[in-house]
């Protein structure tokens, strides 16, 4: 009986030793140490103020939307839907879409307003971003269609200035964790 229960407290040890000396499996590592996720963002209600531009840029780690506004924003909401259709009628193009609405209205005659449809096309100079376009301005609302590669973590914030203004931010990831690790 001795011998058995030293046996199988033997084959424990080893056991349990040999997993001390393998090497870990991957662990949780976000893409560039972004911590973002996919779920819906919103904050207040309608706001003072109109929307006055609208831009894309590109980052190491992300691509961001922009839209410019003259006066504080308080009133925003960014969230994946399954389909969005801009103000021409077309859907807007990506493997996902973001659906970016600021609480306030723009004004179709100011020069960087570019009518129906599209406002940014993705293309080689964006790793994540495929589509930006109008979907709607009505009752003080503007809403624009953020067409990404995928869904991907996302993070939408506001940021004072220039100015008396503000600008509601919108950076999409360009992937969900740093290569050779597939849980993040």
């Amino acid at each position: 009986m001795r011998r058995r229960l030293s046996a199988v407290l033997a084959t424990l040890l080893l056991l349990v030793g040999g997993q001390l000396l393998v090497a870990p499996g991957a662990a949780a590592h976000p893409y560039c140490g972004l911590v973002w996720g996919s779920q819906a963002r919103s904050a207040g209600d309608l706001s003072a103020g109109t929307l006055v531009n609208v831009r894309a840029g590109r980052h190491a780690c992300f691509d961001r939307l922009v839209l410019d506004v003259d006066a504080p924003l308080t009133g925003w909401s960014v969230r994946y839907v399954d389909r969005l259709v801009d103000s021409s009628g077309a859907d807007v193009r990506g493997g996902a879409r973001l659906e970016v609405v600021a609480r306030v209205p723009a004004l179709a005659t100011d020069s960087w307003f570019v009518g129906p449809g599209t406002i940014v096309e993705g293309g080689s100079s964006y790793r994540t971003l495929r589509h930006v376009a109008w979907v709607s301005i009505e009752s003080g609302v503007s809403t624009l269609g953020y067409g990404v590669r995928a869904r991907l973590p996302f993070r939408a914030f506001v940021l004072p200035g220039p100015g008396d203004g503000s600008r509601l931010v919108v950076d999409v990831a360009h992937r969900w964790c740093d290569e050779g690790h597939r849980v993040c």
